[in-house]
């Protein structure tokens, strides 16, 4: 089945995003996750500090997670070659780790704390529900994108034991492509050059082994928890649109879609929804908060939007 979806209304402007005014009314959702009081135009105010007084995204602010964020990257950016992510990519295409429902998954991401994040240490089913109910009162009419805002992390189950018990860099964190230079916009771009792929000429050049336009589907990105939640809801049947699942697979593709790089790789259809993972991004990023959503009182709106773009059951 083929979804249809309008482009989306973009609300407010980077301008406004960048401008943000000081805000002391608070809204409530129906999970009593609370969040600032919205633009003239009822649009999303990103906050300008996360949960631990820091601006967002910062890698070099002096925080108690700062170093082990900057070690994890260290890791990641020497072992993600494009040997392993092909190695990766054919081992969990068997979808032979577990058979479950969505909402089973979530409640599995208690366990799992993101260790690549400088911006939140709480439990990701917390994030997933913050950034689903943030997108939920903004584009109340897009129920995919709600359910494609909790459905985005679950791959980060691939640090639990059951799904091999992957290291943190094998899991989270900024993605990036193997078999092409690795661009400096990449976050500790440092240590990139311990990289064995470094050392192949073939992979050295701005397209290295691509053709520009090719298309992100024929790229070979760093593997983590976006491709594997990818490869779970396409080989399961997913009926949400190809959007929902271009977020699910890029949203952490950060050097593409914050700073533009390797844009000369997407074909038309990347181009059209990046749209929407730039509508995303920003709720992704910015509903991170200590104030925690009401699990119980939100759950039956989703498990609805879970029945209706998903079965009952997924092989994982």
């Amino acid at each position: 089945m083929t979804i249809l979806i309008d482009q989306p209304e973009l609300i407010g402007s980077r301008a406004e995003d960048q401008n943000l005014q000081e805000q002391t009314n608070e809204l409530v959702l129906d999970g009593g996750f609370v969040v600032p009081k919205t633009m003239p135009n009822d649009g999303f105010v990103a906050p300008e500090i996360n949960s631990f007084g820091k601006t967002f995204r910062d890698y070099n602010a002096e925080s108690e997670r700062q170093k082990s964020v900057e070690e994890f990257y260290r890791l990641q950016h020497i072992n993600q070659t494009y040997d392993f992510v092909k190695k990766m990519r054919e081992e969990y295409a068997k979808l032979d780790k577990a058979e479950m429902s969505i909402w089973e998954c979530c409640e599995l991401l208690n366990e799992v704390v993101d260790e690549s994040d400088p911006d939140l240490d709480e439990p990701q089913i917390q994030h997933l529900l913050q950034s689903a109910e943030a997108i939920r009162k903004d584009y109340p009419d897009e129920d995919w994108l709600h359910l494609t805002a909790l459905i985005h992390d679950l791959g980060k189950v691939l640090t639990l034991p059951k799904f091999g018990g992957l290291p943190q860099w094998a899991v989270v964190g900024d993605t990036f492509p193997l078999g092409c230079a690795f661009d400096e916009s990449n976050v500790h771009h440092k240590y990139f050059k311990e990289n064995p792929d470094s050392n192949n000429p073939a992979y050295n050049t701005k397209n290295g082994i691509y053709t520009e336009g090719c298309g992100l589907d024929n790229v070979m990105i760093s593997w983590g928890h976006d491709d594997y939640m990818y490869l779970v809801a396409k080989e399961n049947g997913t009926t949400l649109p190809s959007a929902g699942l271009f977020i699910v697979r890029y949203h952490s593709f950060y050097p593409l879609h914050k700073e533009g790089a390797y844009a000369h790789l997407m074909n038309e259809e990347d181009k059209e929804n990046l749209k929407w993972l730039q509508v995303f991004n920003k709720y992704d990023l910015y509903s991170k908060s200590k104030v925690l959503v009401d699990v119980e009182k939100v759950k039956p709106y989703y498990l609805s939007l879970i029945e209706k773009y998903f079965p009952a059951k997924l092989r994982w």
